[in-house]
């Protein structure tokens, strides 16, 4: 009797969803467009669900809407280029021979530092973004991989600075969090005038009334001085300054040239950060690929490429995205959001499904006292190693024994705006095609 009950339940329980169906399905297909569901389709497809949603937020509350981890806008990027394999002009290498992927930060600073890879953890603040467990899983990860990690504008970690091999101090503009004793532990020291996802929004409310032990960097003329200052502080190491590309890149460039610094970080907009507006993560800045191209120009037109070096960082997400990057002319790669999901890797199951992945790292977060950071540091070493090595294969594909042998002439472009914006030659003749199209023309 059992049986028959739970098999005659069944069937009444399939009978009533049939009927269900055939009624909704019913409604969508007969009742008038105005009346019906399926406008949703229509309208979702003319503005985007992303713009709907966000257009509702910004209905909940009367205040500035603040979206995590960047832009969704697909920016054109490194896709366009191709690299040129070796066969027979140039010999590929096996496997078995070394590749050195070495990079030298600041060369020209008394105390140069020196990572084993050009990939590198970007800045990314405690408090301001992530717990205290993250941003030890981003030292222990980076010491693994013998490279840096970067402090980011927030408050200084001690555990931080002794789990990291490599720690890079950022010194925000109003340098709030910062002391003559910080600076001293840096290996590099990194001067935060903007981002890529946040643009140069001002980082305290009232600068100019803002009193600070330190110097601040409050109009470009201070620059100099506080570049003096803190290769004074920090007894020669590499002094840098960040900023995102925009279209007055040169003048940024020479202004900082000018002040002395020794490495650059550029960011391009498609960089991630904790939280922005997204008029900001998406109608400000240049592409990755339009800033770097620029920027490697300019410093070479300088005379500097060869002493100051450039780090680069947004959107960067594959191996192969950042040895084209580094072939353009970048000698080293900021990696954010790919350092956060490394680090997170199968921990992020610990948030969901009631709260995002993001929930686990973010400072407050409500399941962010269930992350261990020591099996997150080795997720982190384990990627960038992996990564590394696969950098390396492609430098080997490229018959090549070092990192520093990859350049642009190793690369070839699918399409001319690629080819312009990088000035690396089509894949294909242009000649052709015009002729082509004349003649197509002329019938």
């Amino acid at each position: 009797m059992g049986t028959l009950g739970l098999l005659g339940g069944l069937w009444g329980l399939r009978f009533l969803i049939t009927q269900a169906s055939r009624f909704s399905l019913k409604i969508l297909m007969s009742d008038p467009y105005l009346e019906n569901l399926t406008e949703l389709i229509s309208a979702t497809k003319r503005t985007g669900l992303q713009n709907i949603m966000e257009t509702n937020l910004r209905s909940e509350k009367a205040q500035i809407l603040k979206r995590p981890l960047g832009t969704p806008r697909k920016f054109i990027d490194f896709d366009g280029l191709m690299f040129v394999s070796a066969h027979l002009d140039r010999q590929p290498l096996p496997h078995t021979i070394p590749v050195h992927t070495g990079v030298v930060i600041g060369p020209e600073a008394l105390k140069p530092l020196y990572i084993e890879t050009p990939l590198m953890v970007s800045g990314m603040a405690y408090k301001k973004a992530l717990t205290d467990r993250m941003k030890y899983a981003l030292a222990l990860g980076s010491s693994r991989a013998q490279t840096s990690t970067n402090t980011g504008e927030g408050p200084f970690l001690p555990k931080e600075r002794e789990l990291a091999d490599r720690l890079i101090v950022q010194y925000p503009r109003m340098p709030l969090h910062r002391s003559l004793g910080m600076l001293a532990q840096a290996d590099a020291l990194e001067i935060q005038l903007g981002q890529g996802a946040s643009a140069g929004s001002a980082q305290a409310p009232y600068p100019h009334l803002v009193r600070t032990e330190l110097p601040a960097v409050r109009v470009a003329e201070d620059l100099p001085h506080v570049v003096r200052f803190l290769k004074e502080a920090g007894q020669g190491v590499p002094v840098g300054a960040k900023f995102s590309f925009t279209h007055n890149l040169e003048r940024e460039i020479d202004l900082c040239l000018k002040a002395g610094v020794d490495y650059l970080a550029l960011e391009g907009a498609q960089a991630a950060t904790v939280q922005a507006p997204p008029i900001l993560e998406d109608d400000f800045g240049l592409p990755t690929i339009i800033g770097l191209s620029r920027a490697v120009g300019h410093l070479k037109a300088r005379g500097v490429h060869n002493q100051v070096t450039l780090i680069v960082s947004g959107g960067f997400s594959s191996p192969g995205q950042c040895l084209k990057a580094l072939a353009l002319g970048a000698n080293a790669i900021y990696l954010g959001s790919m350092a956060l999901f490394a680090a997170s890797h199968t921990q992020s199951l610990k948030a969901v499904p009631w709260e995002p992945p993001t929930d686990l790292v973010v400072h407050g977060g409500k399941t962010s006292n269930k992350y261990n950071w020591r099996l997150g540091g080795e997720y982190l070493g384990n990627y960038l190693t992996s990564s590394t090595e696969e950098i390396k294969e492609g430098v080997r594909a490229l018959g090549k024994h070092a990192l520093h042998q990859v350049d642009s002439s190793d690369l070839v472009a699918l399409d001319e705006i690629t080819s312009e914006i990088t000035g690396v030659p089509l894949a294909y003749s242009l000649r052709e095609k015009v002729r082509t199209a004349a003649r197509a023309g002329g019938k």
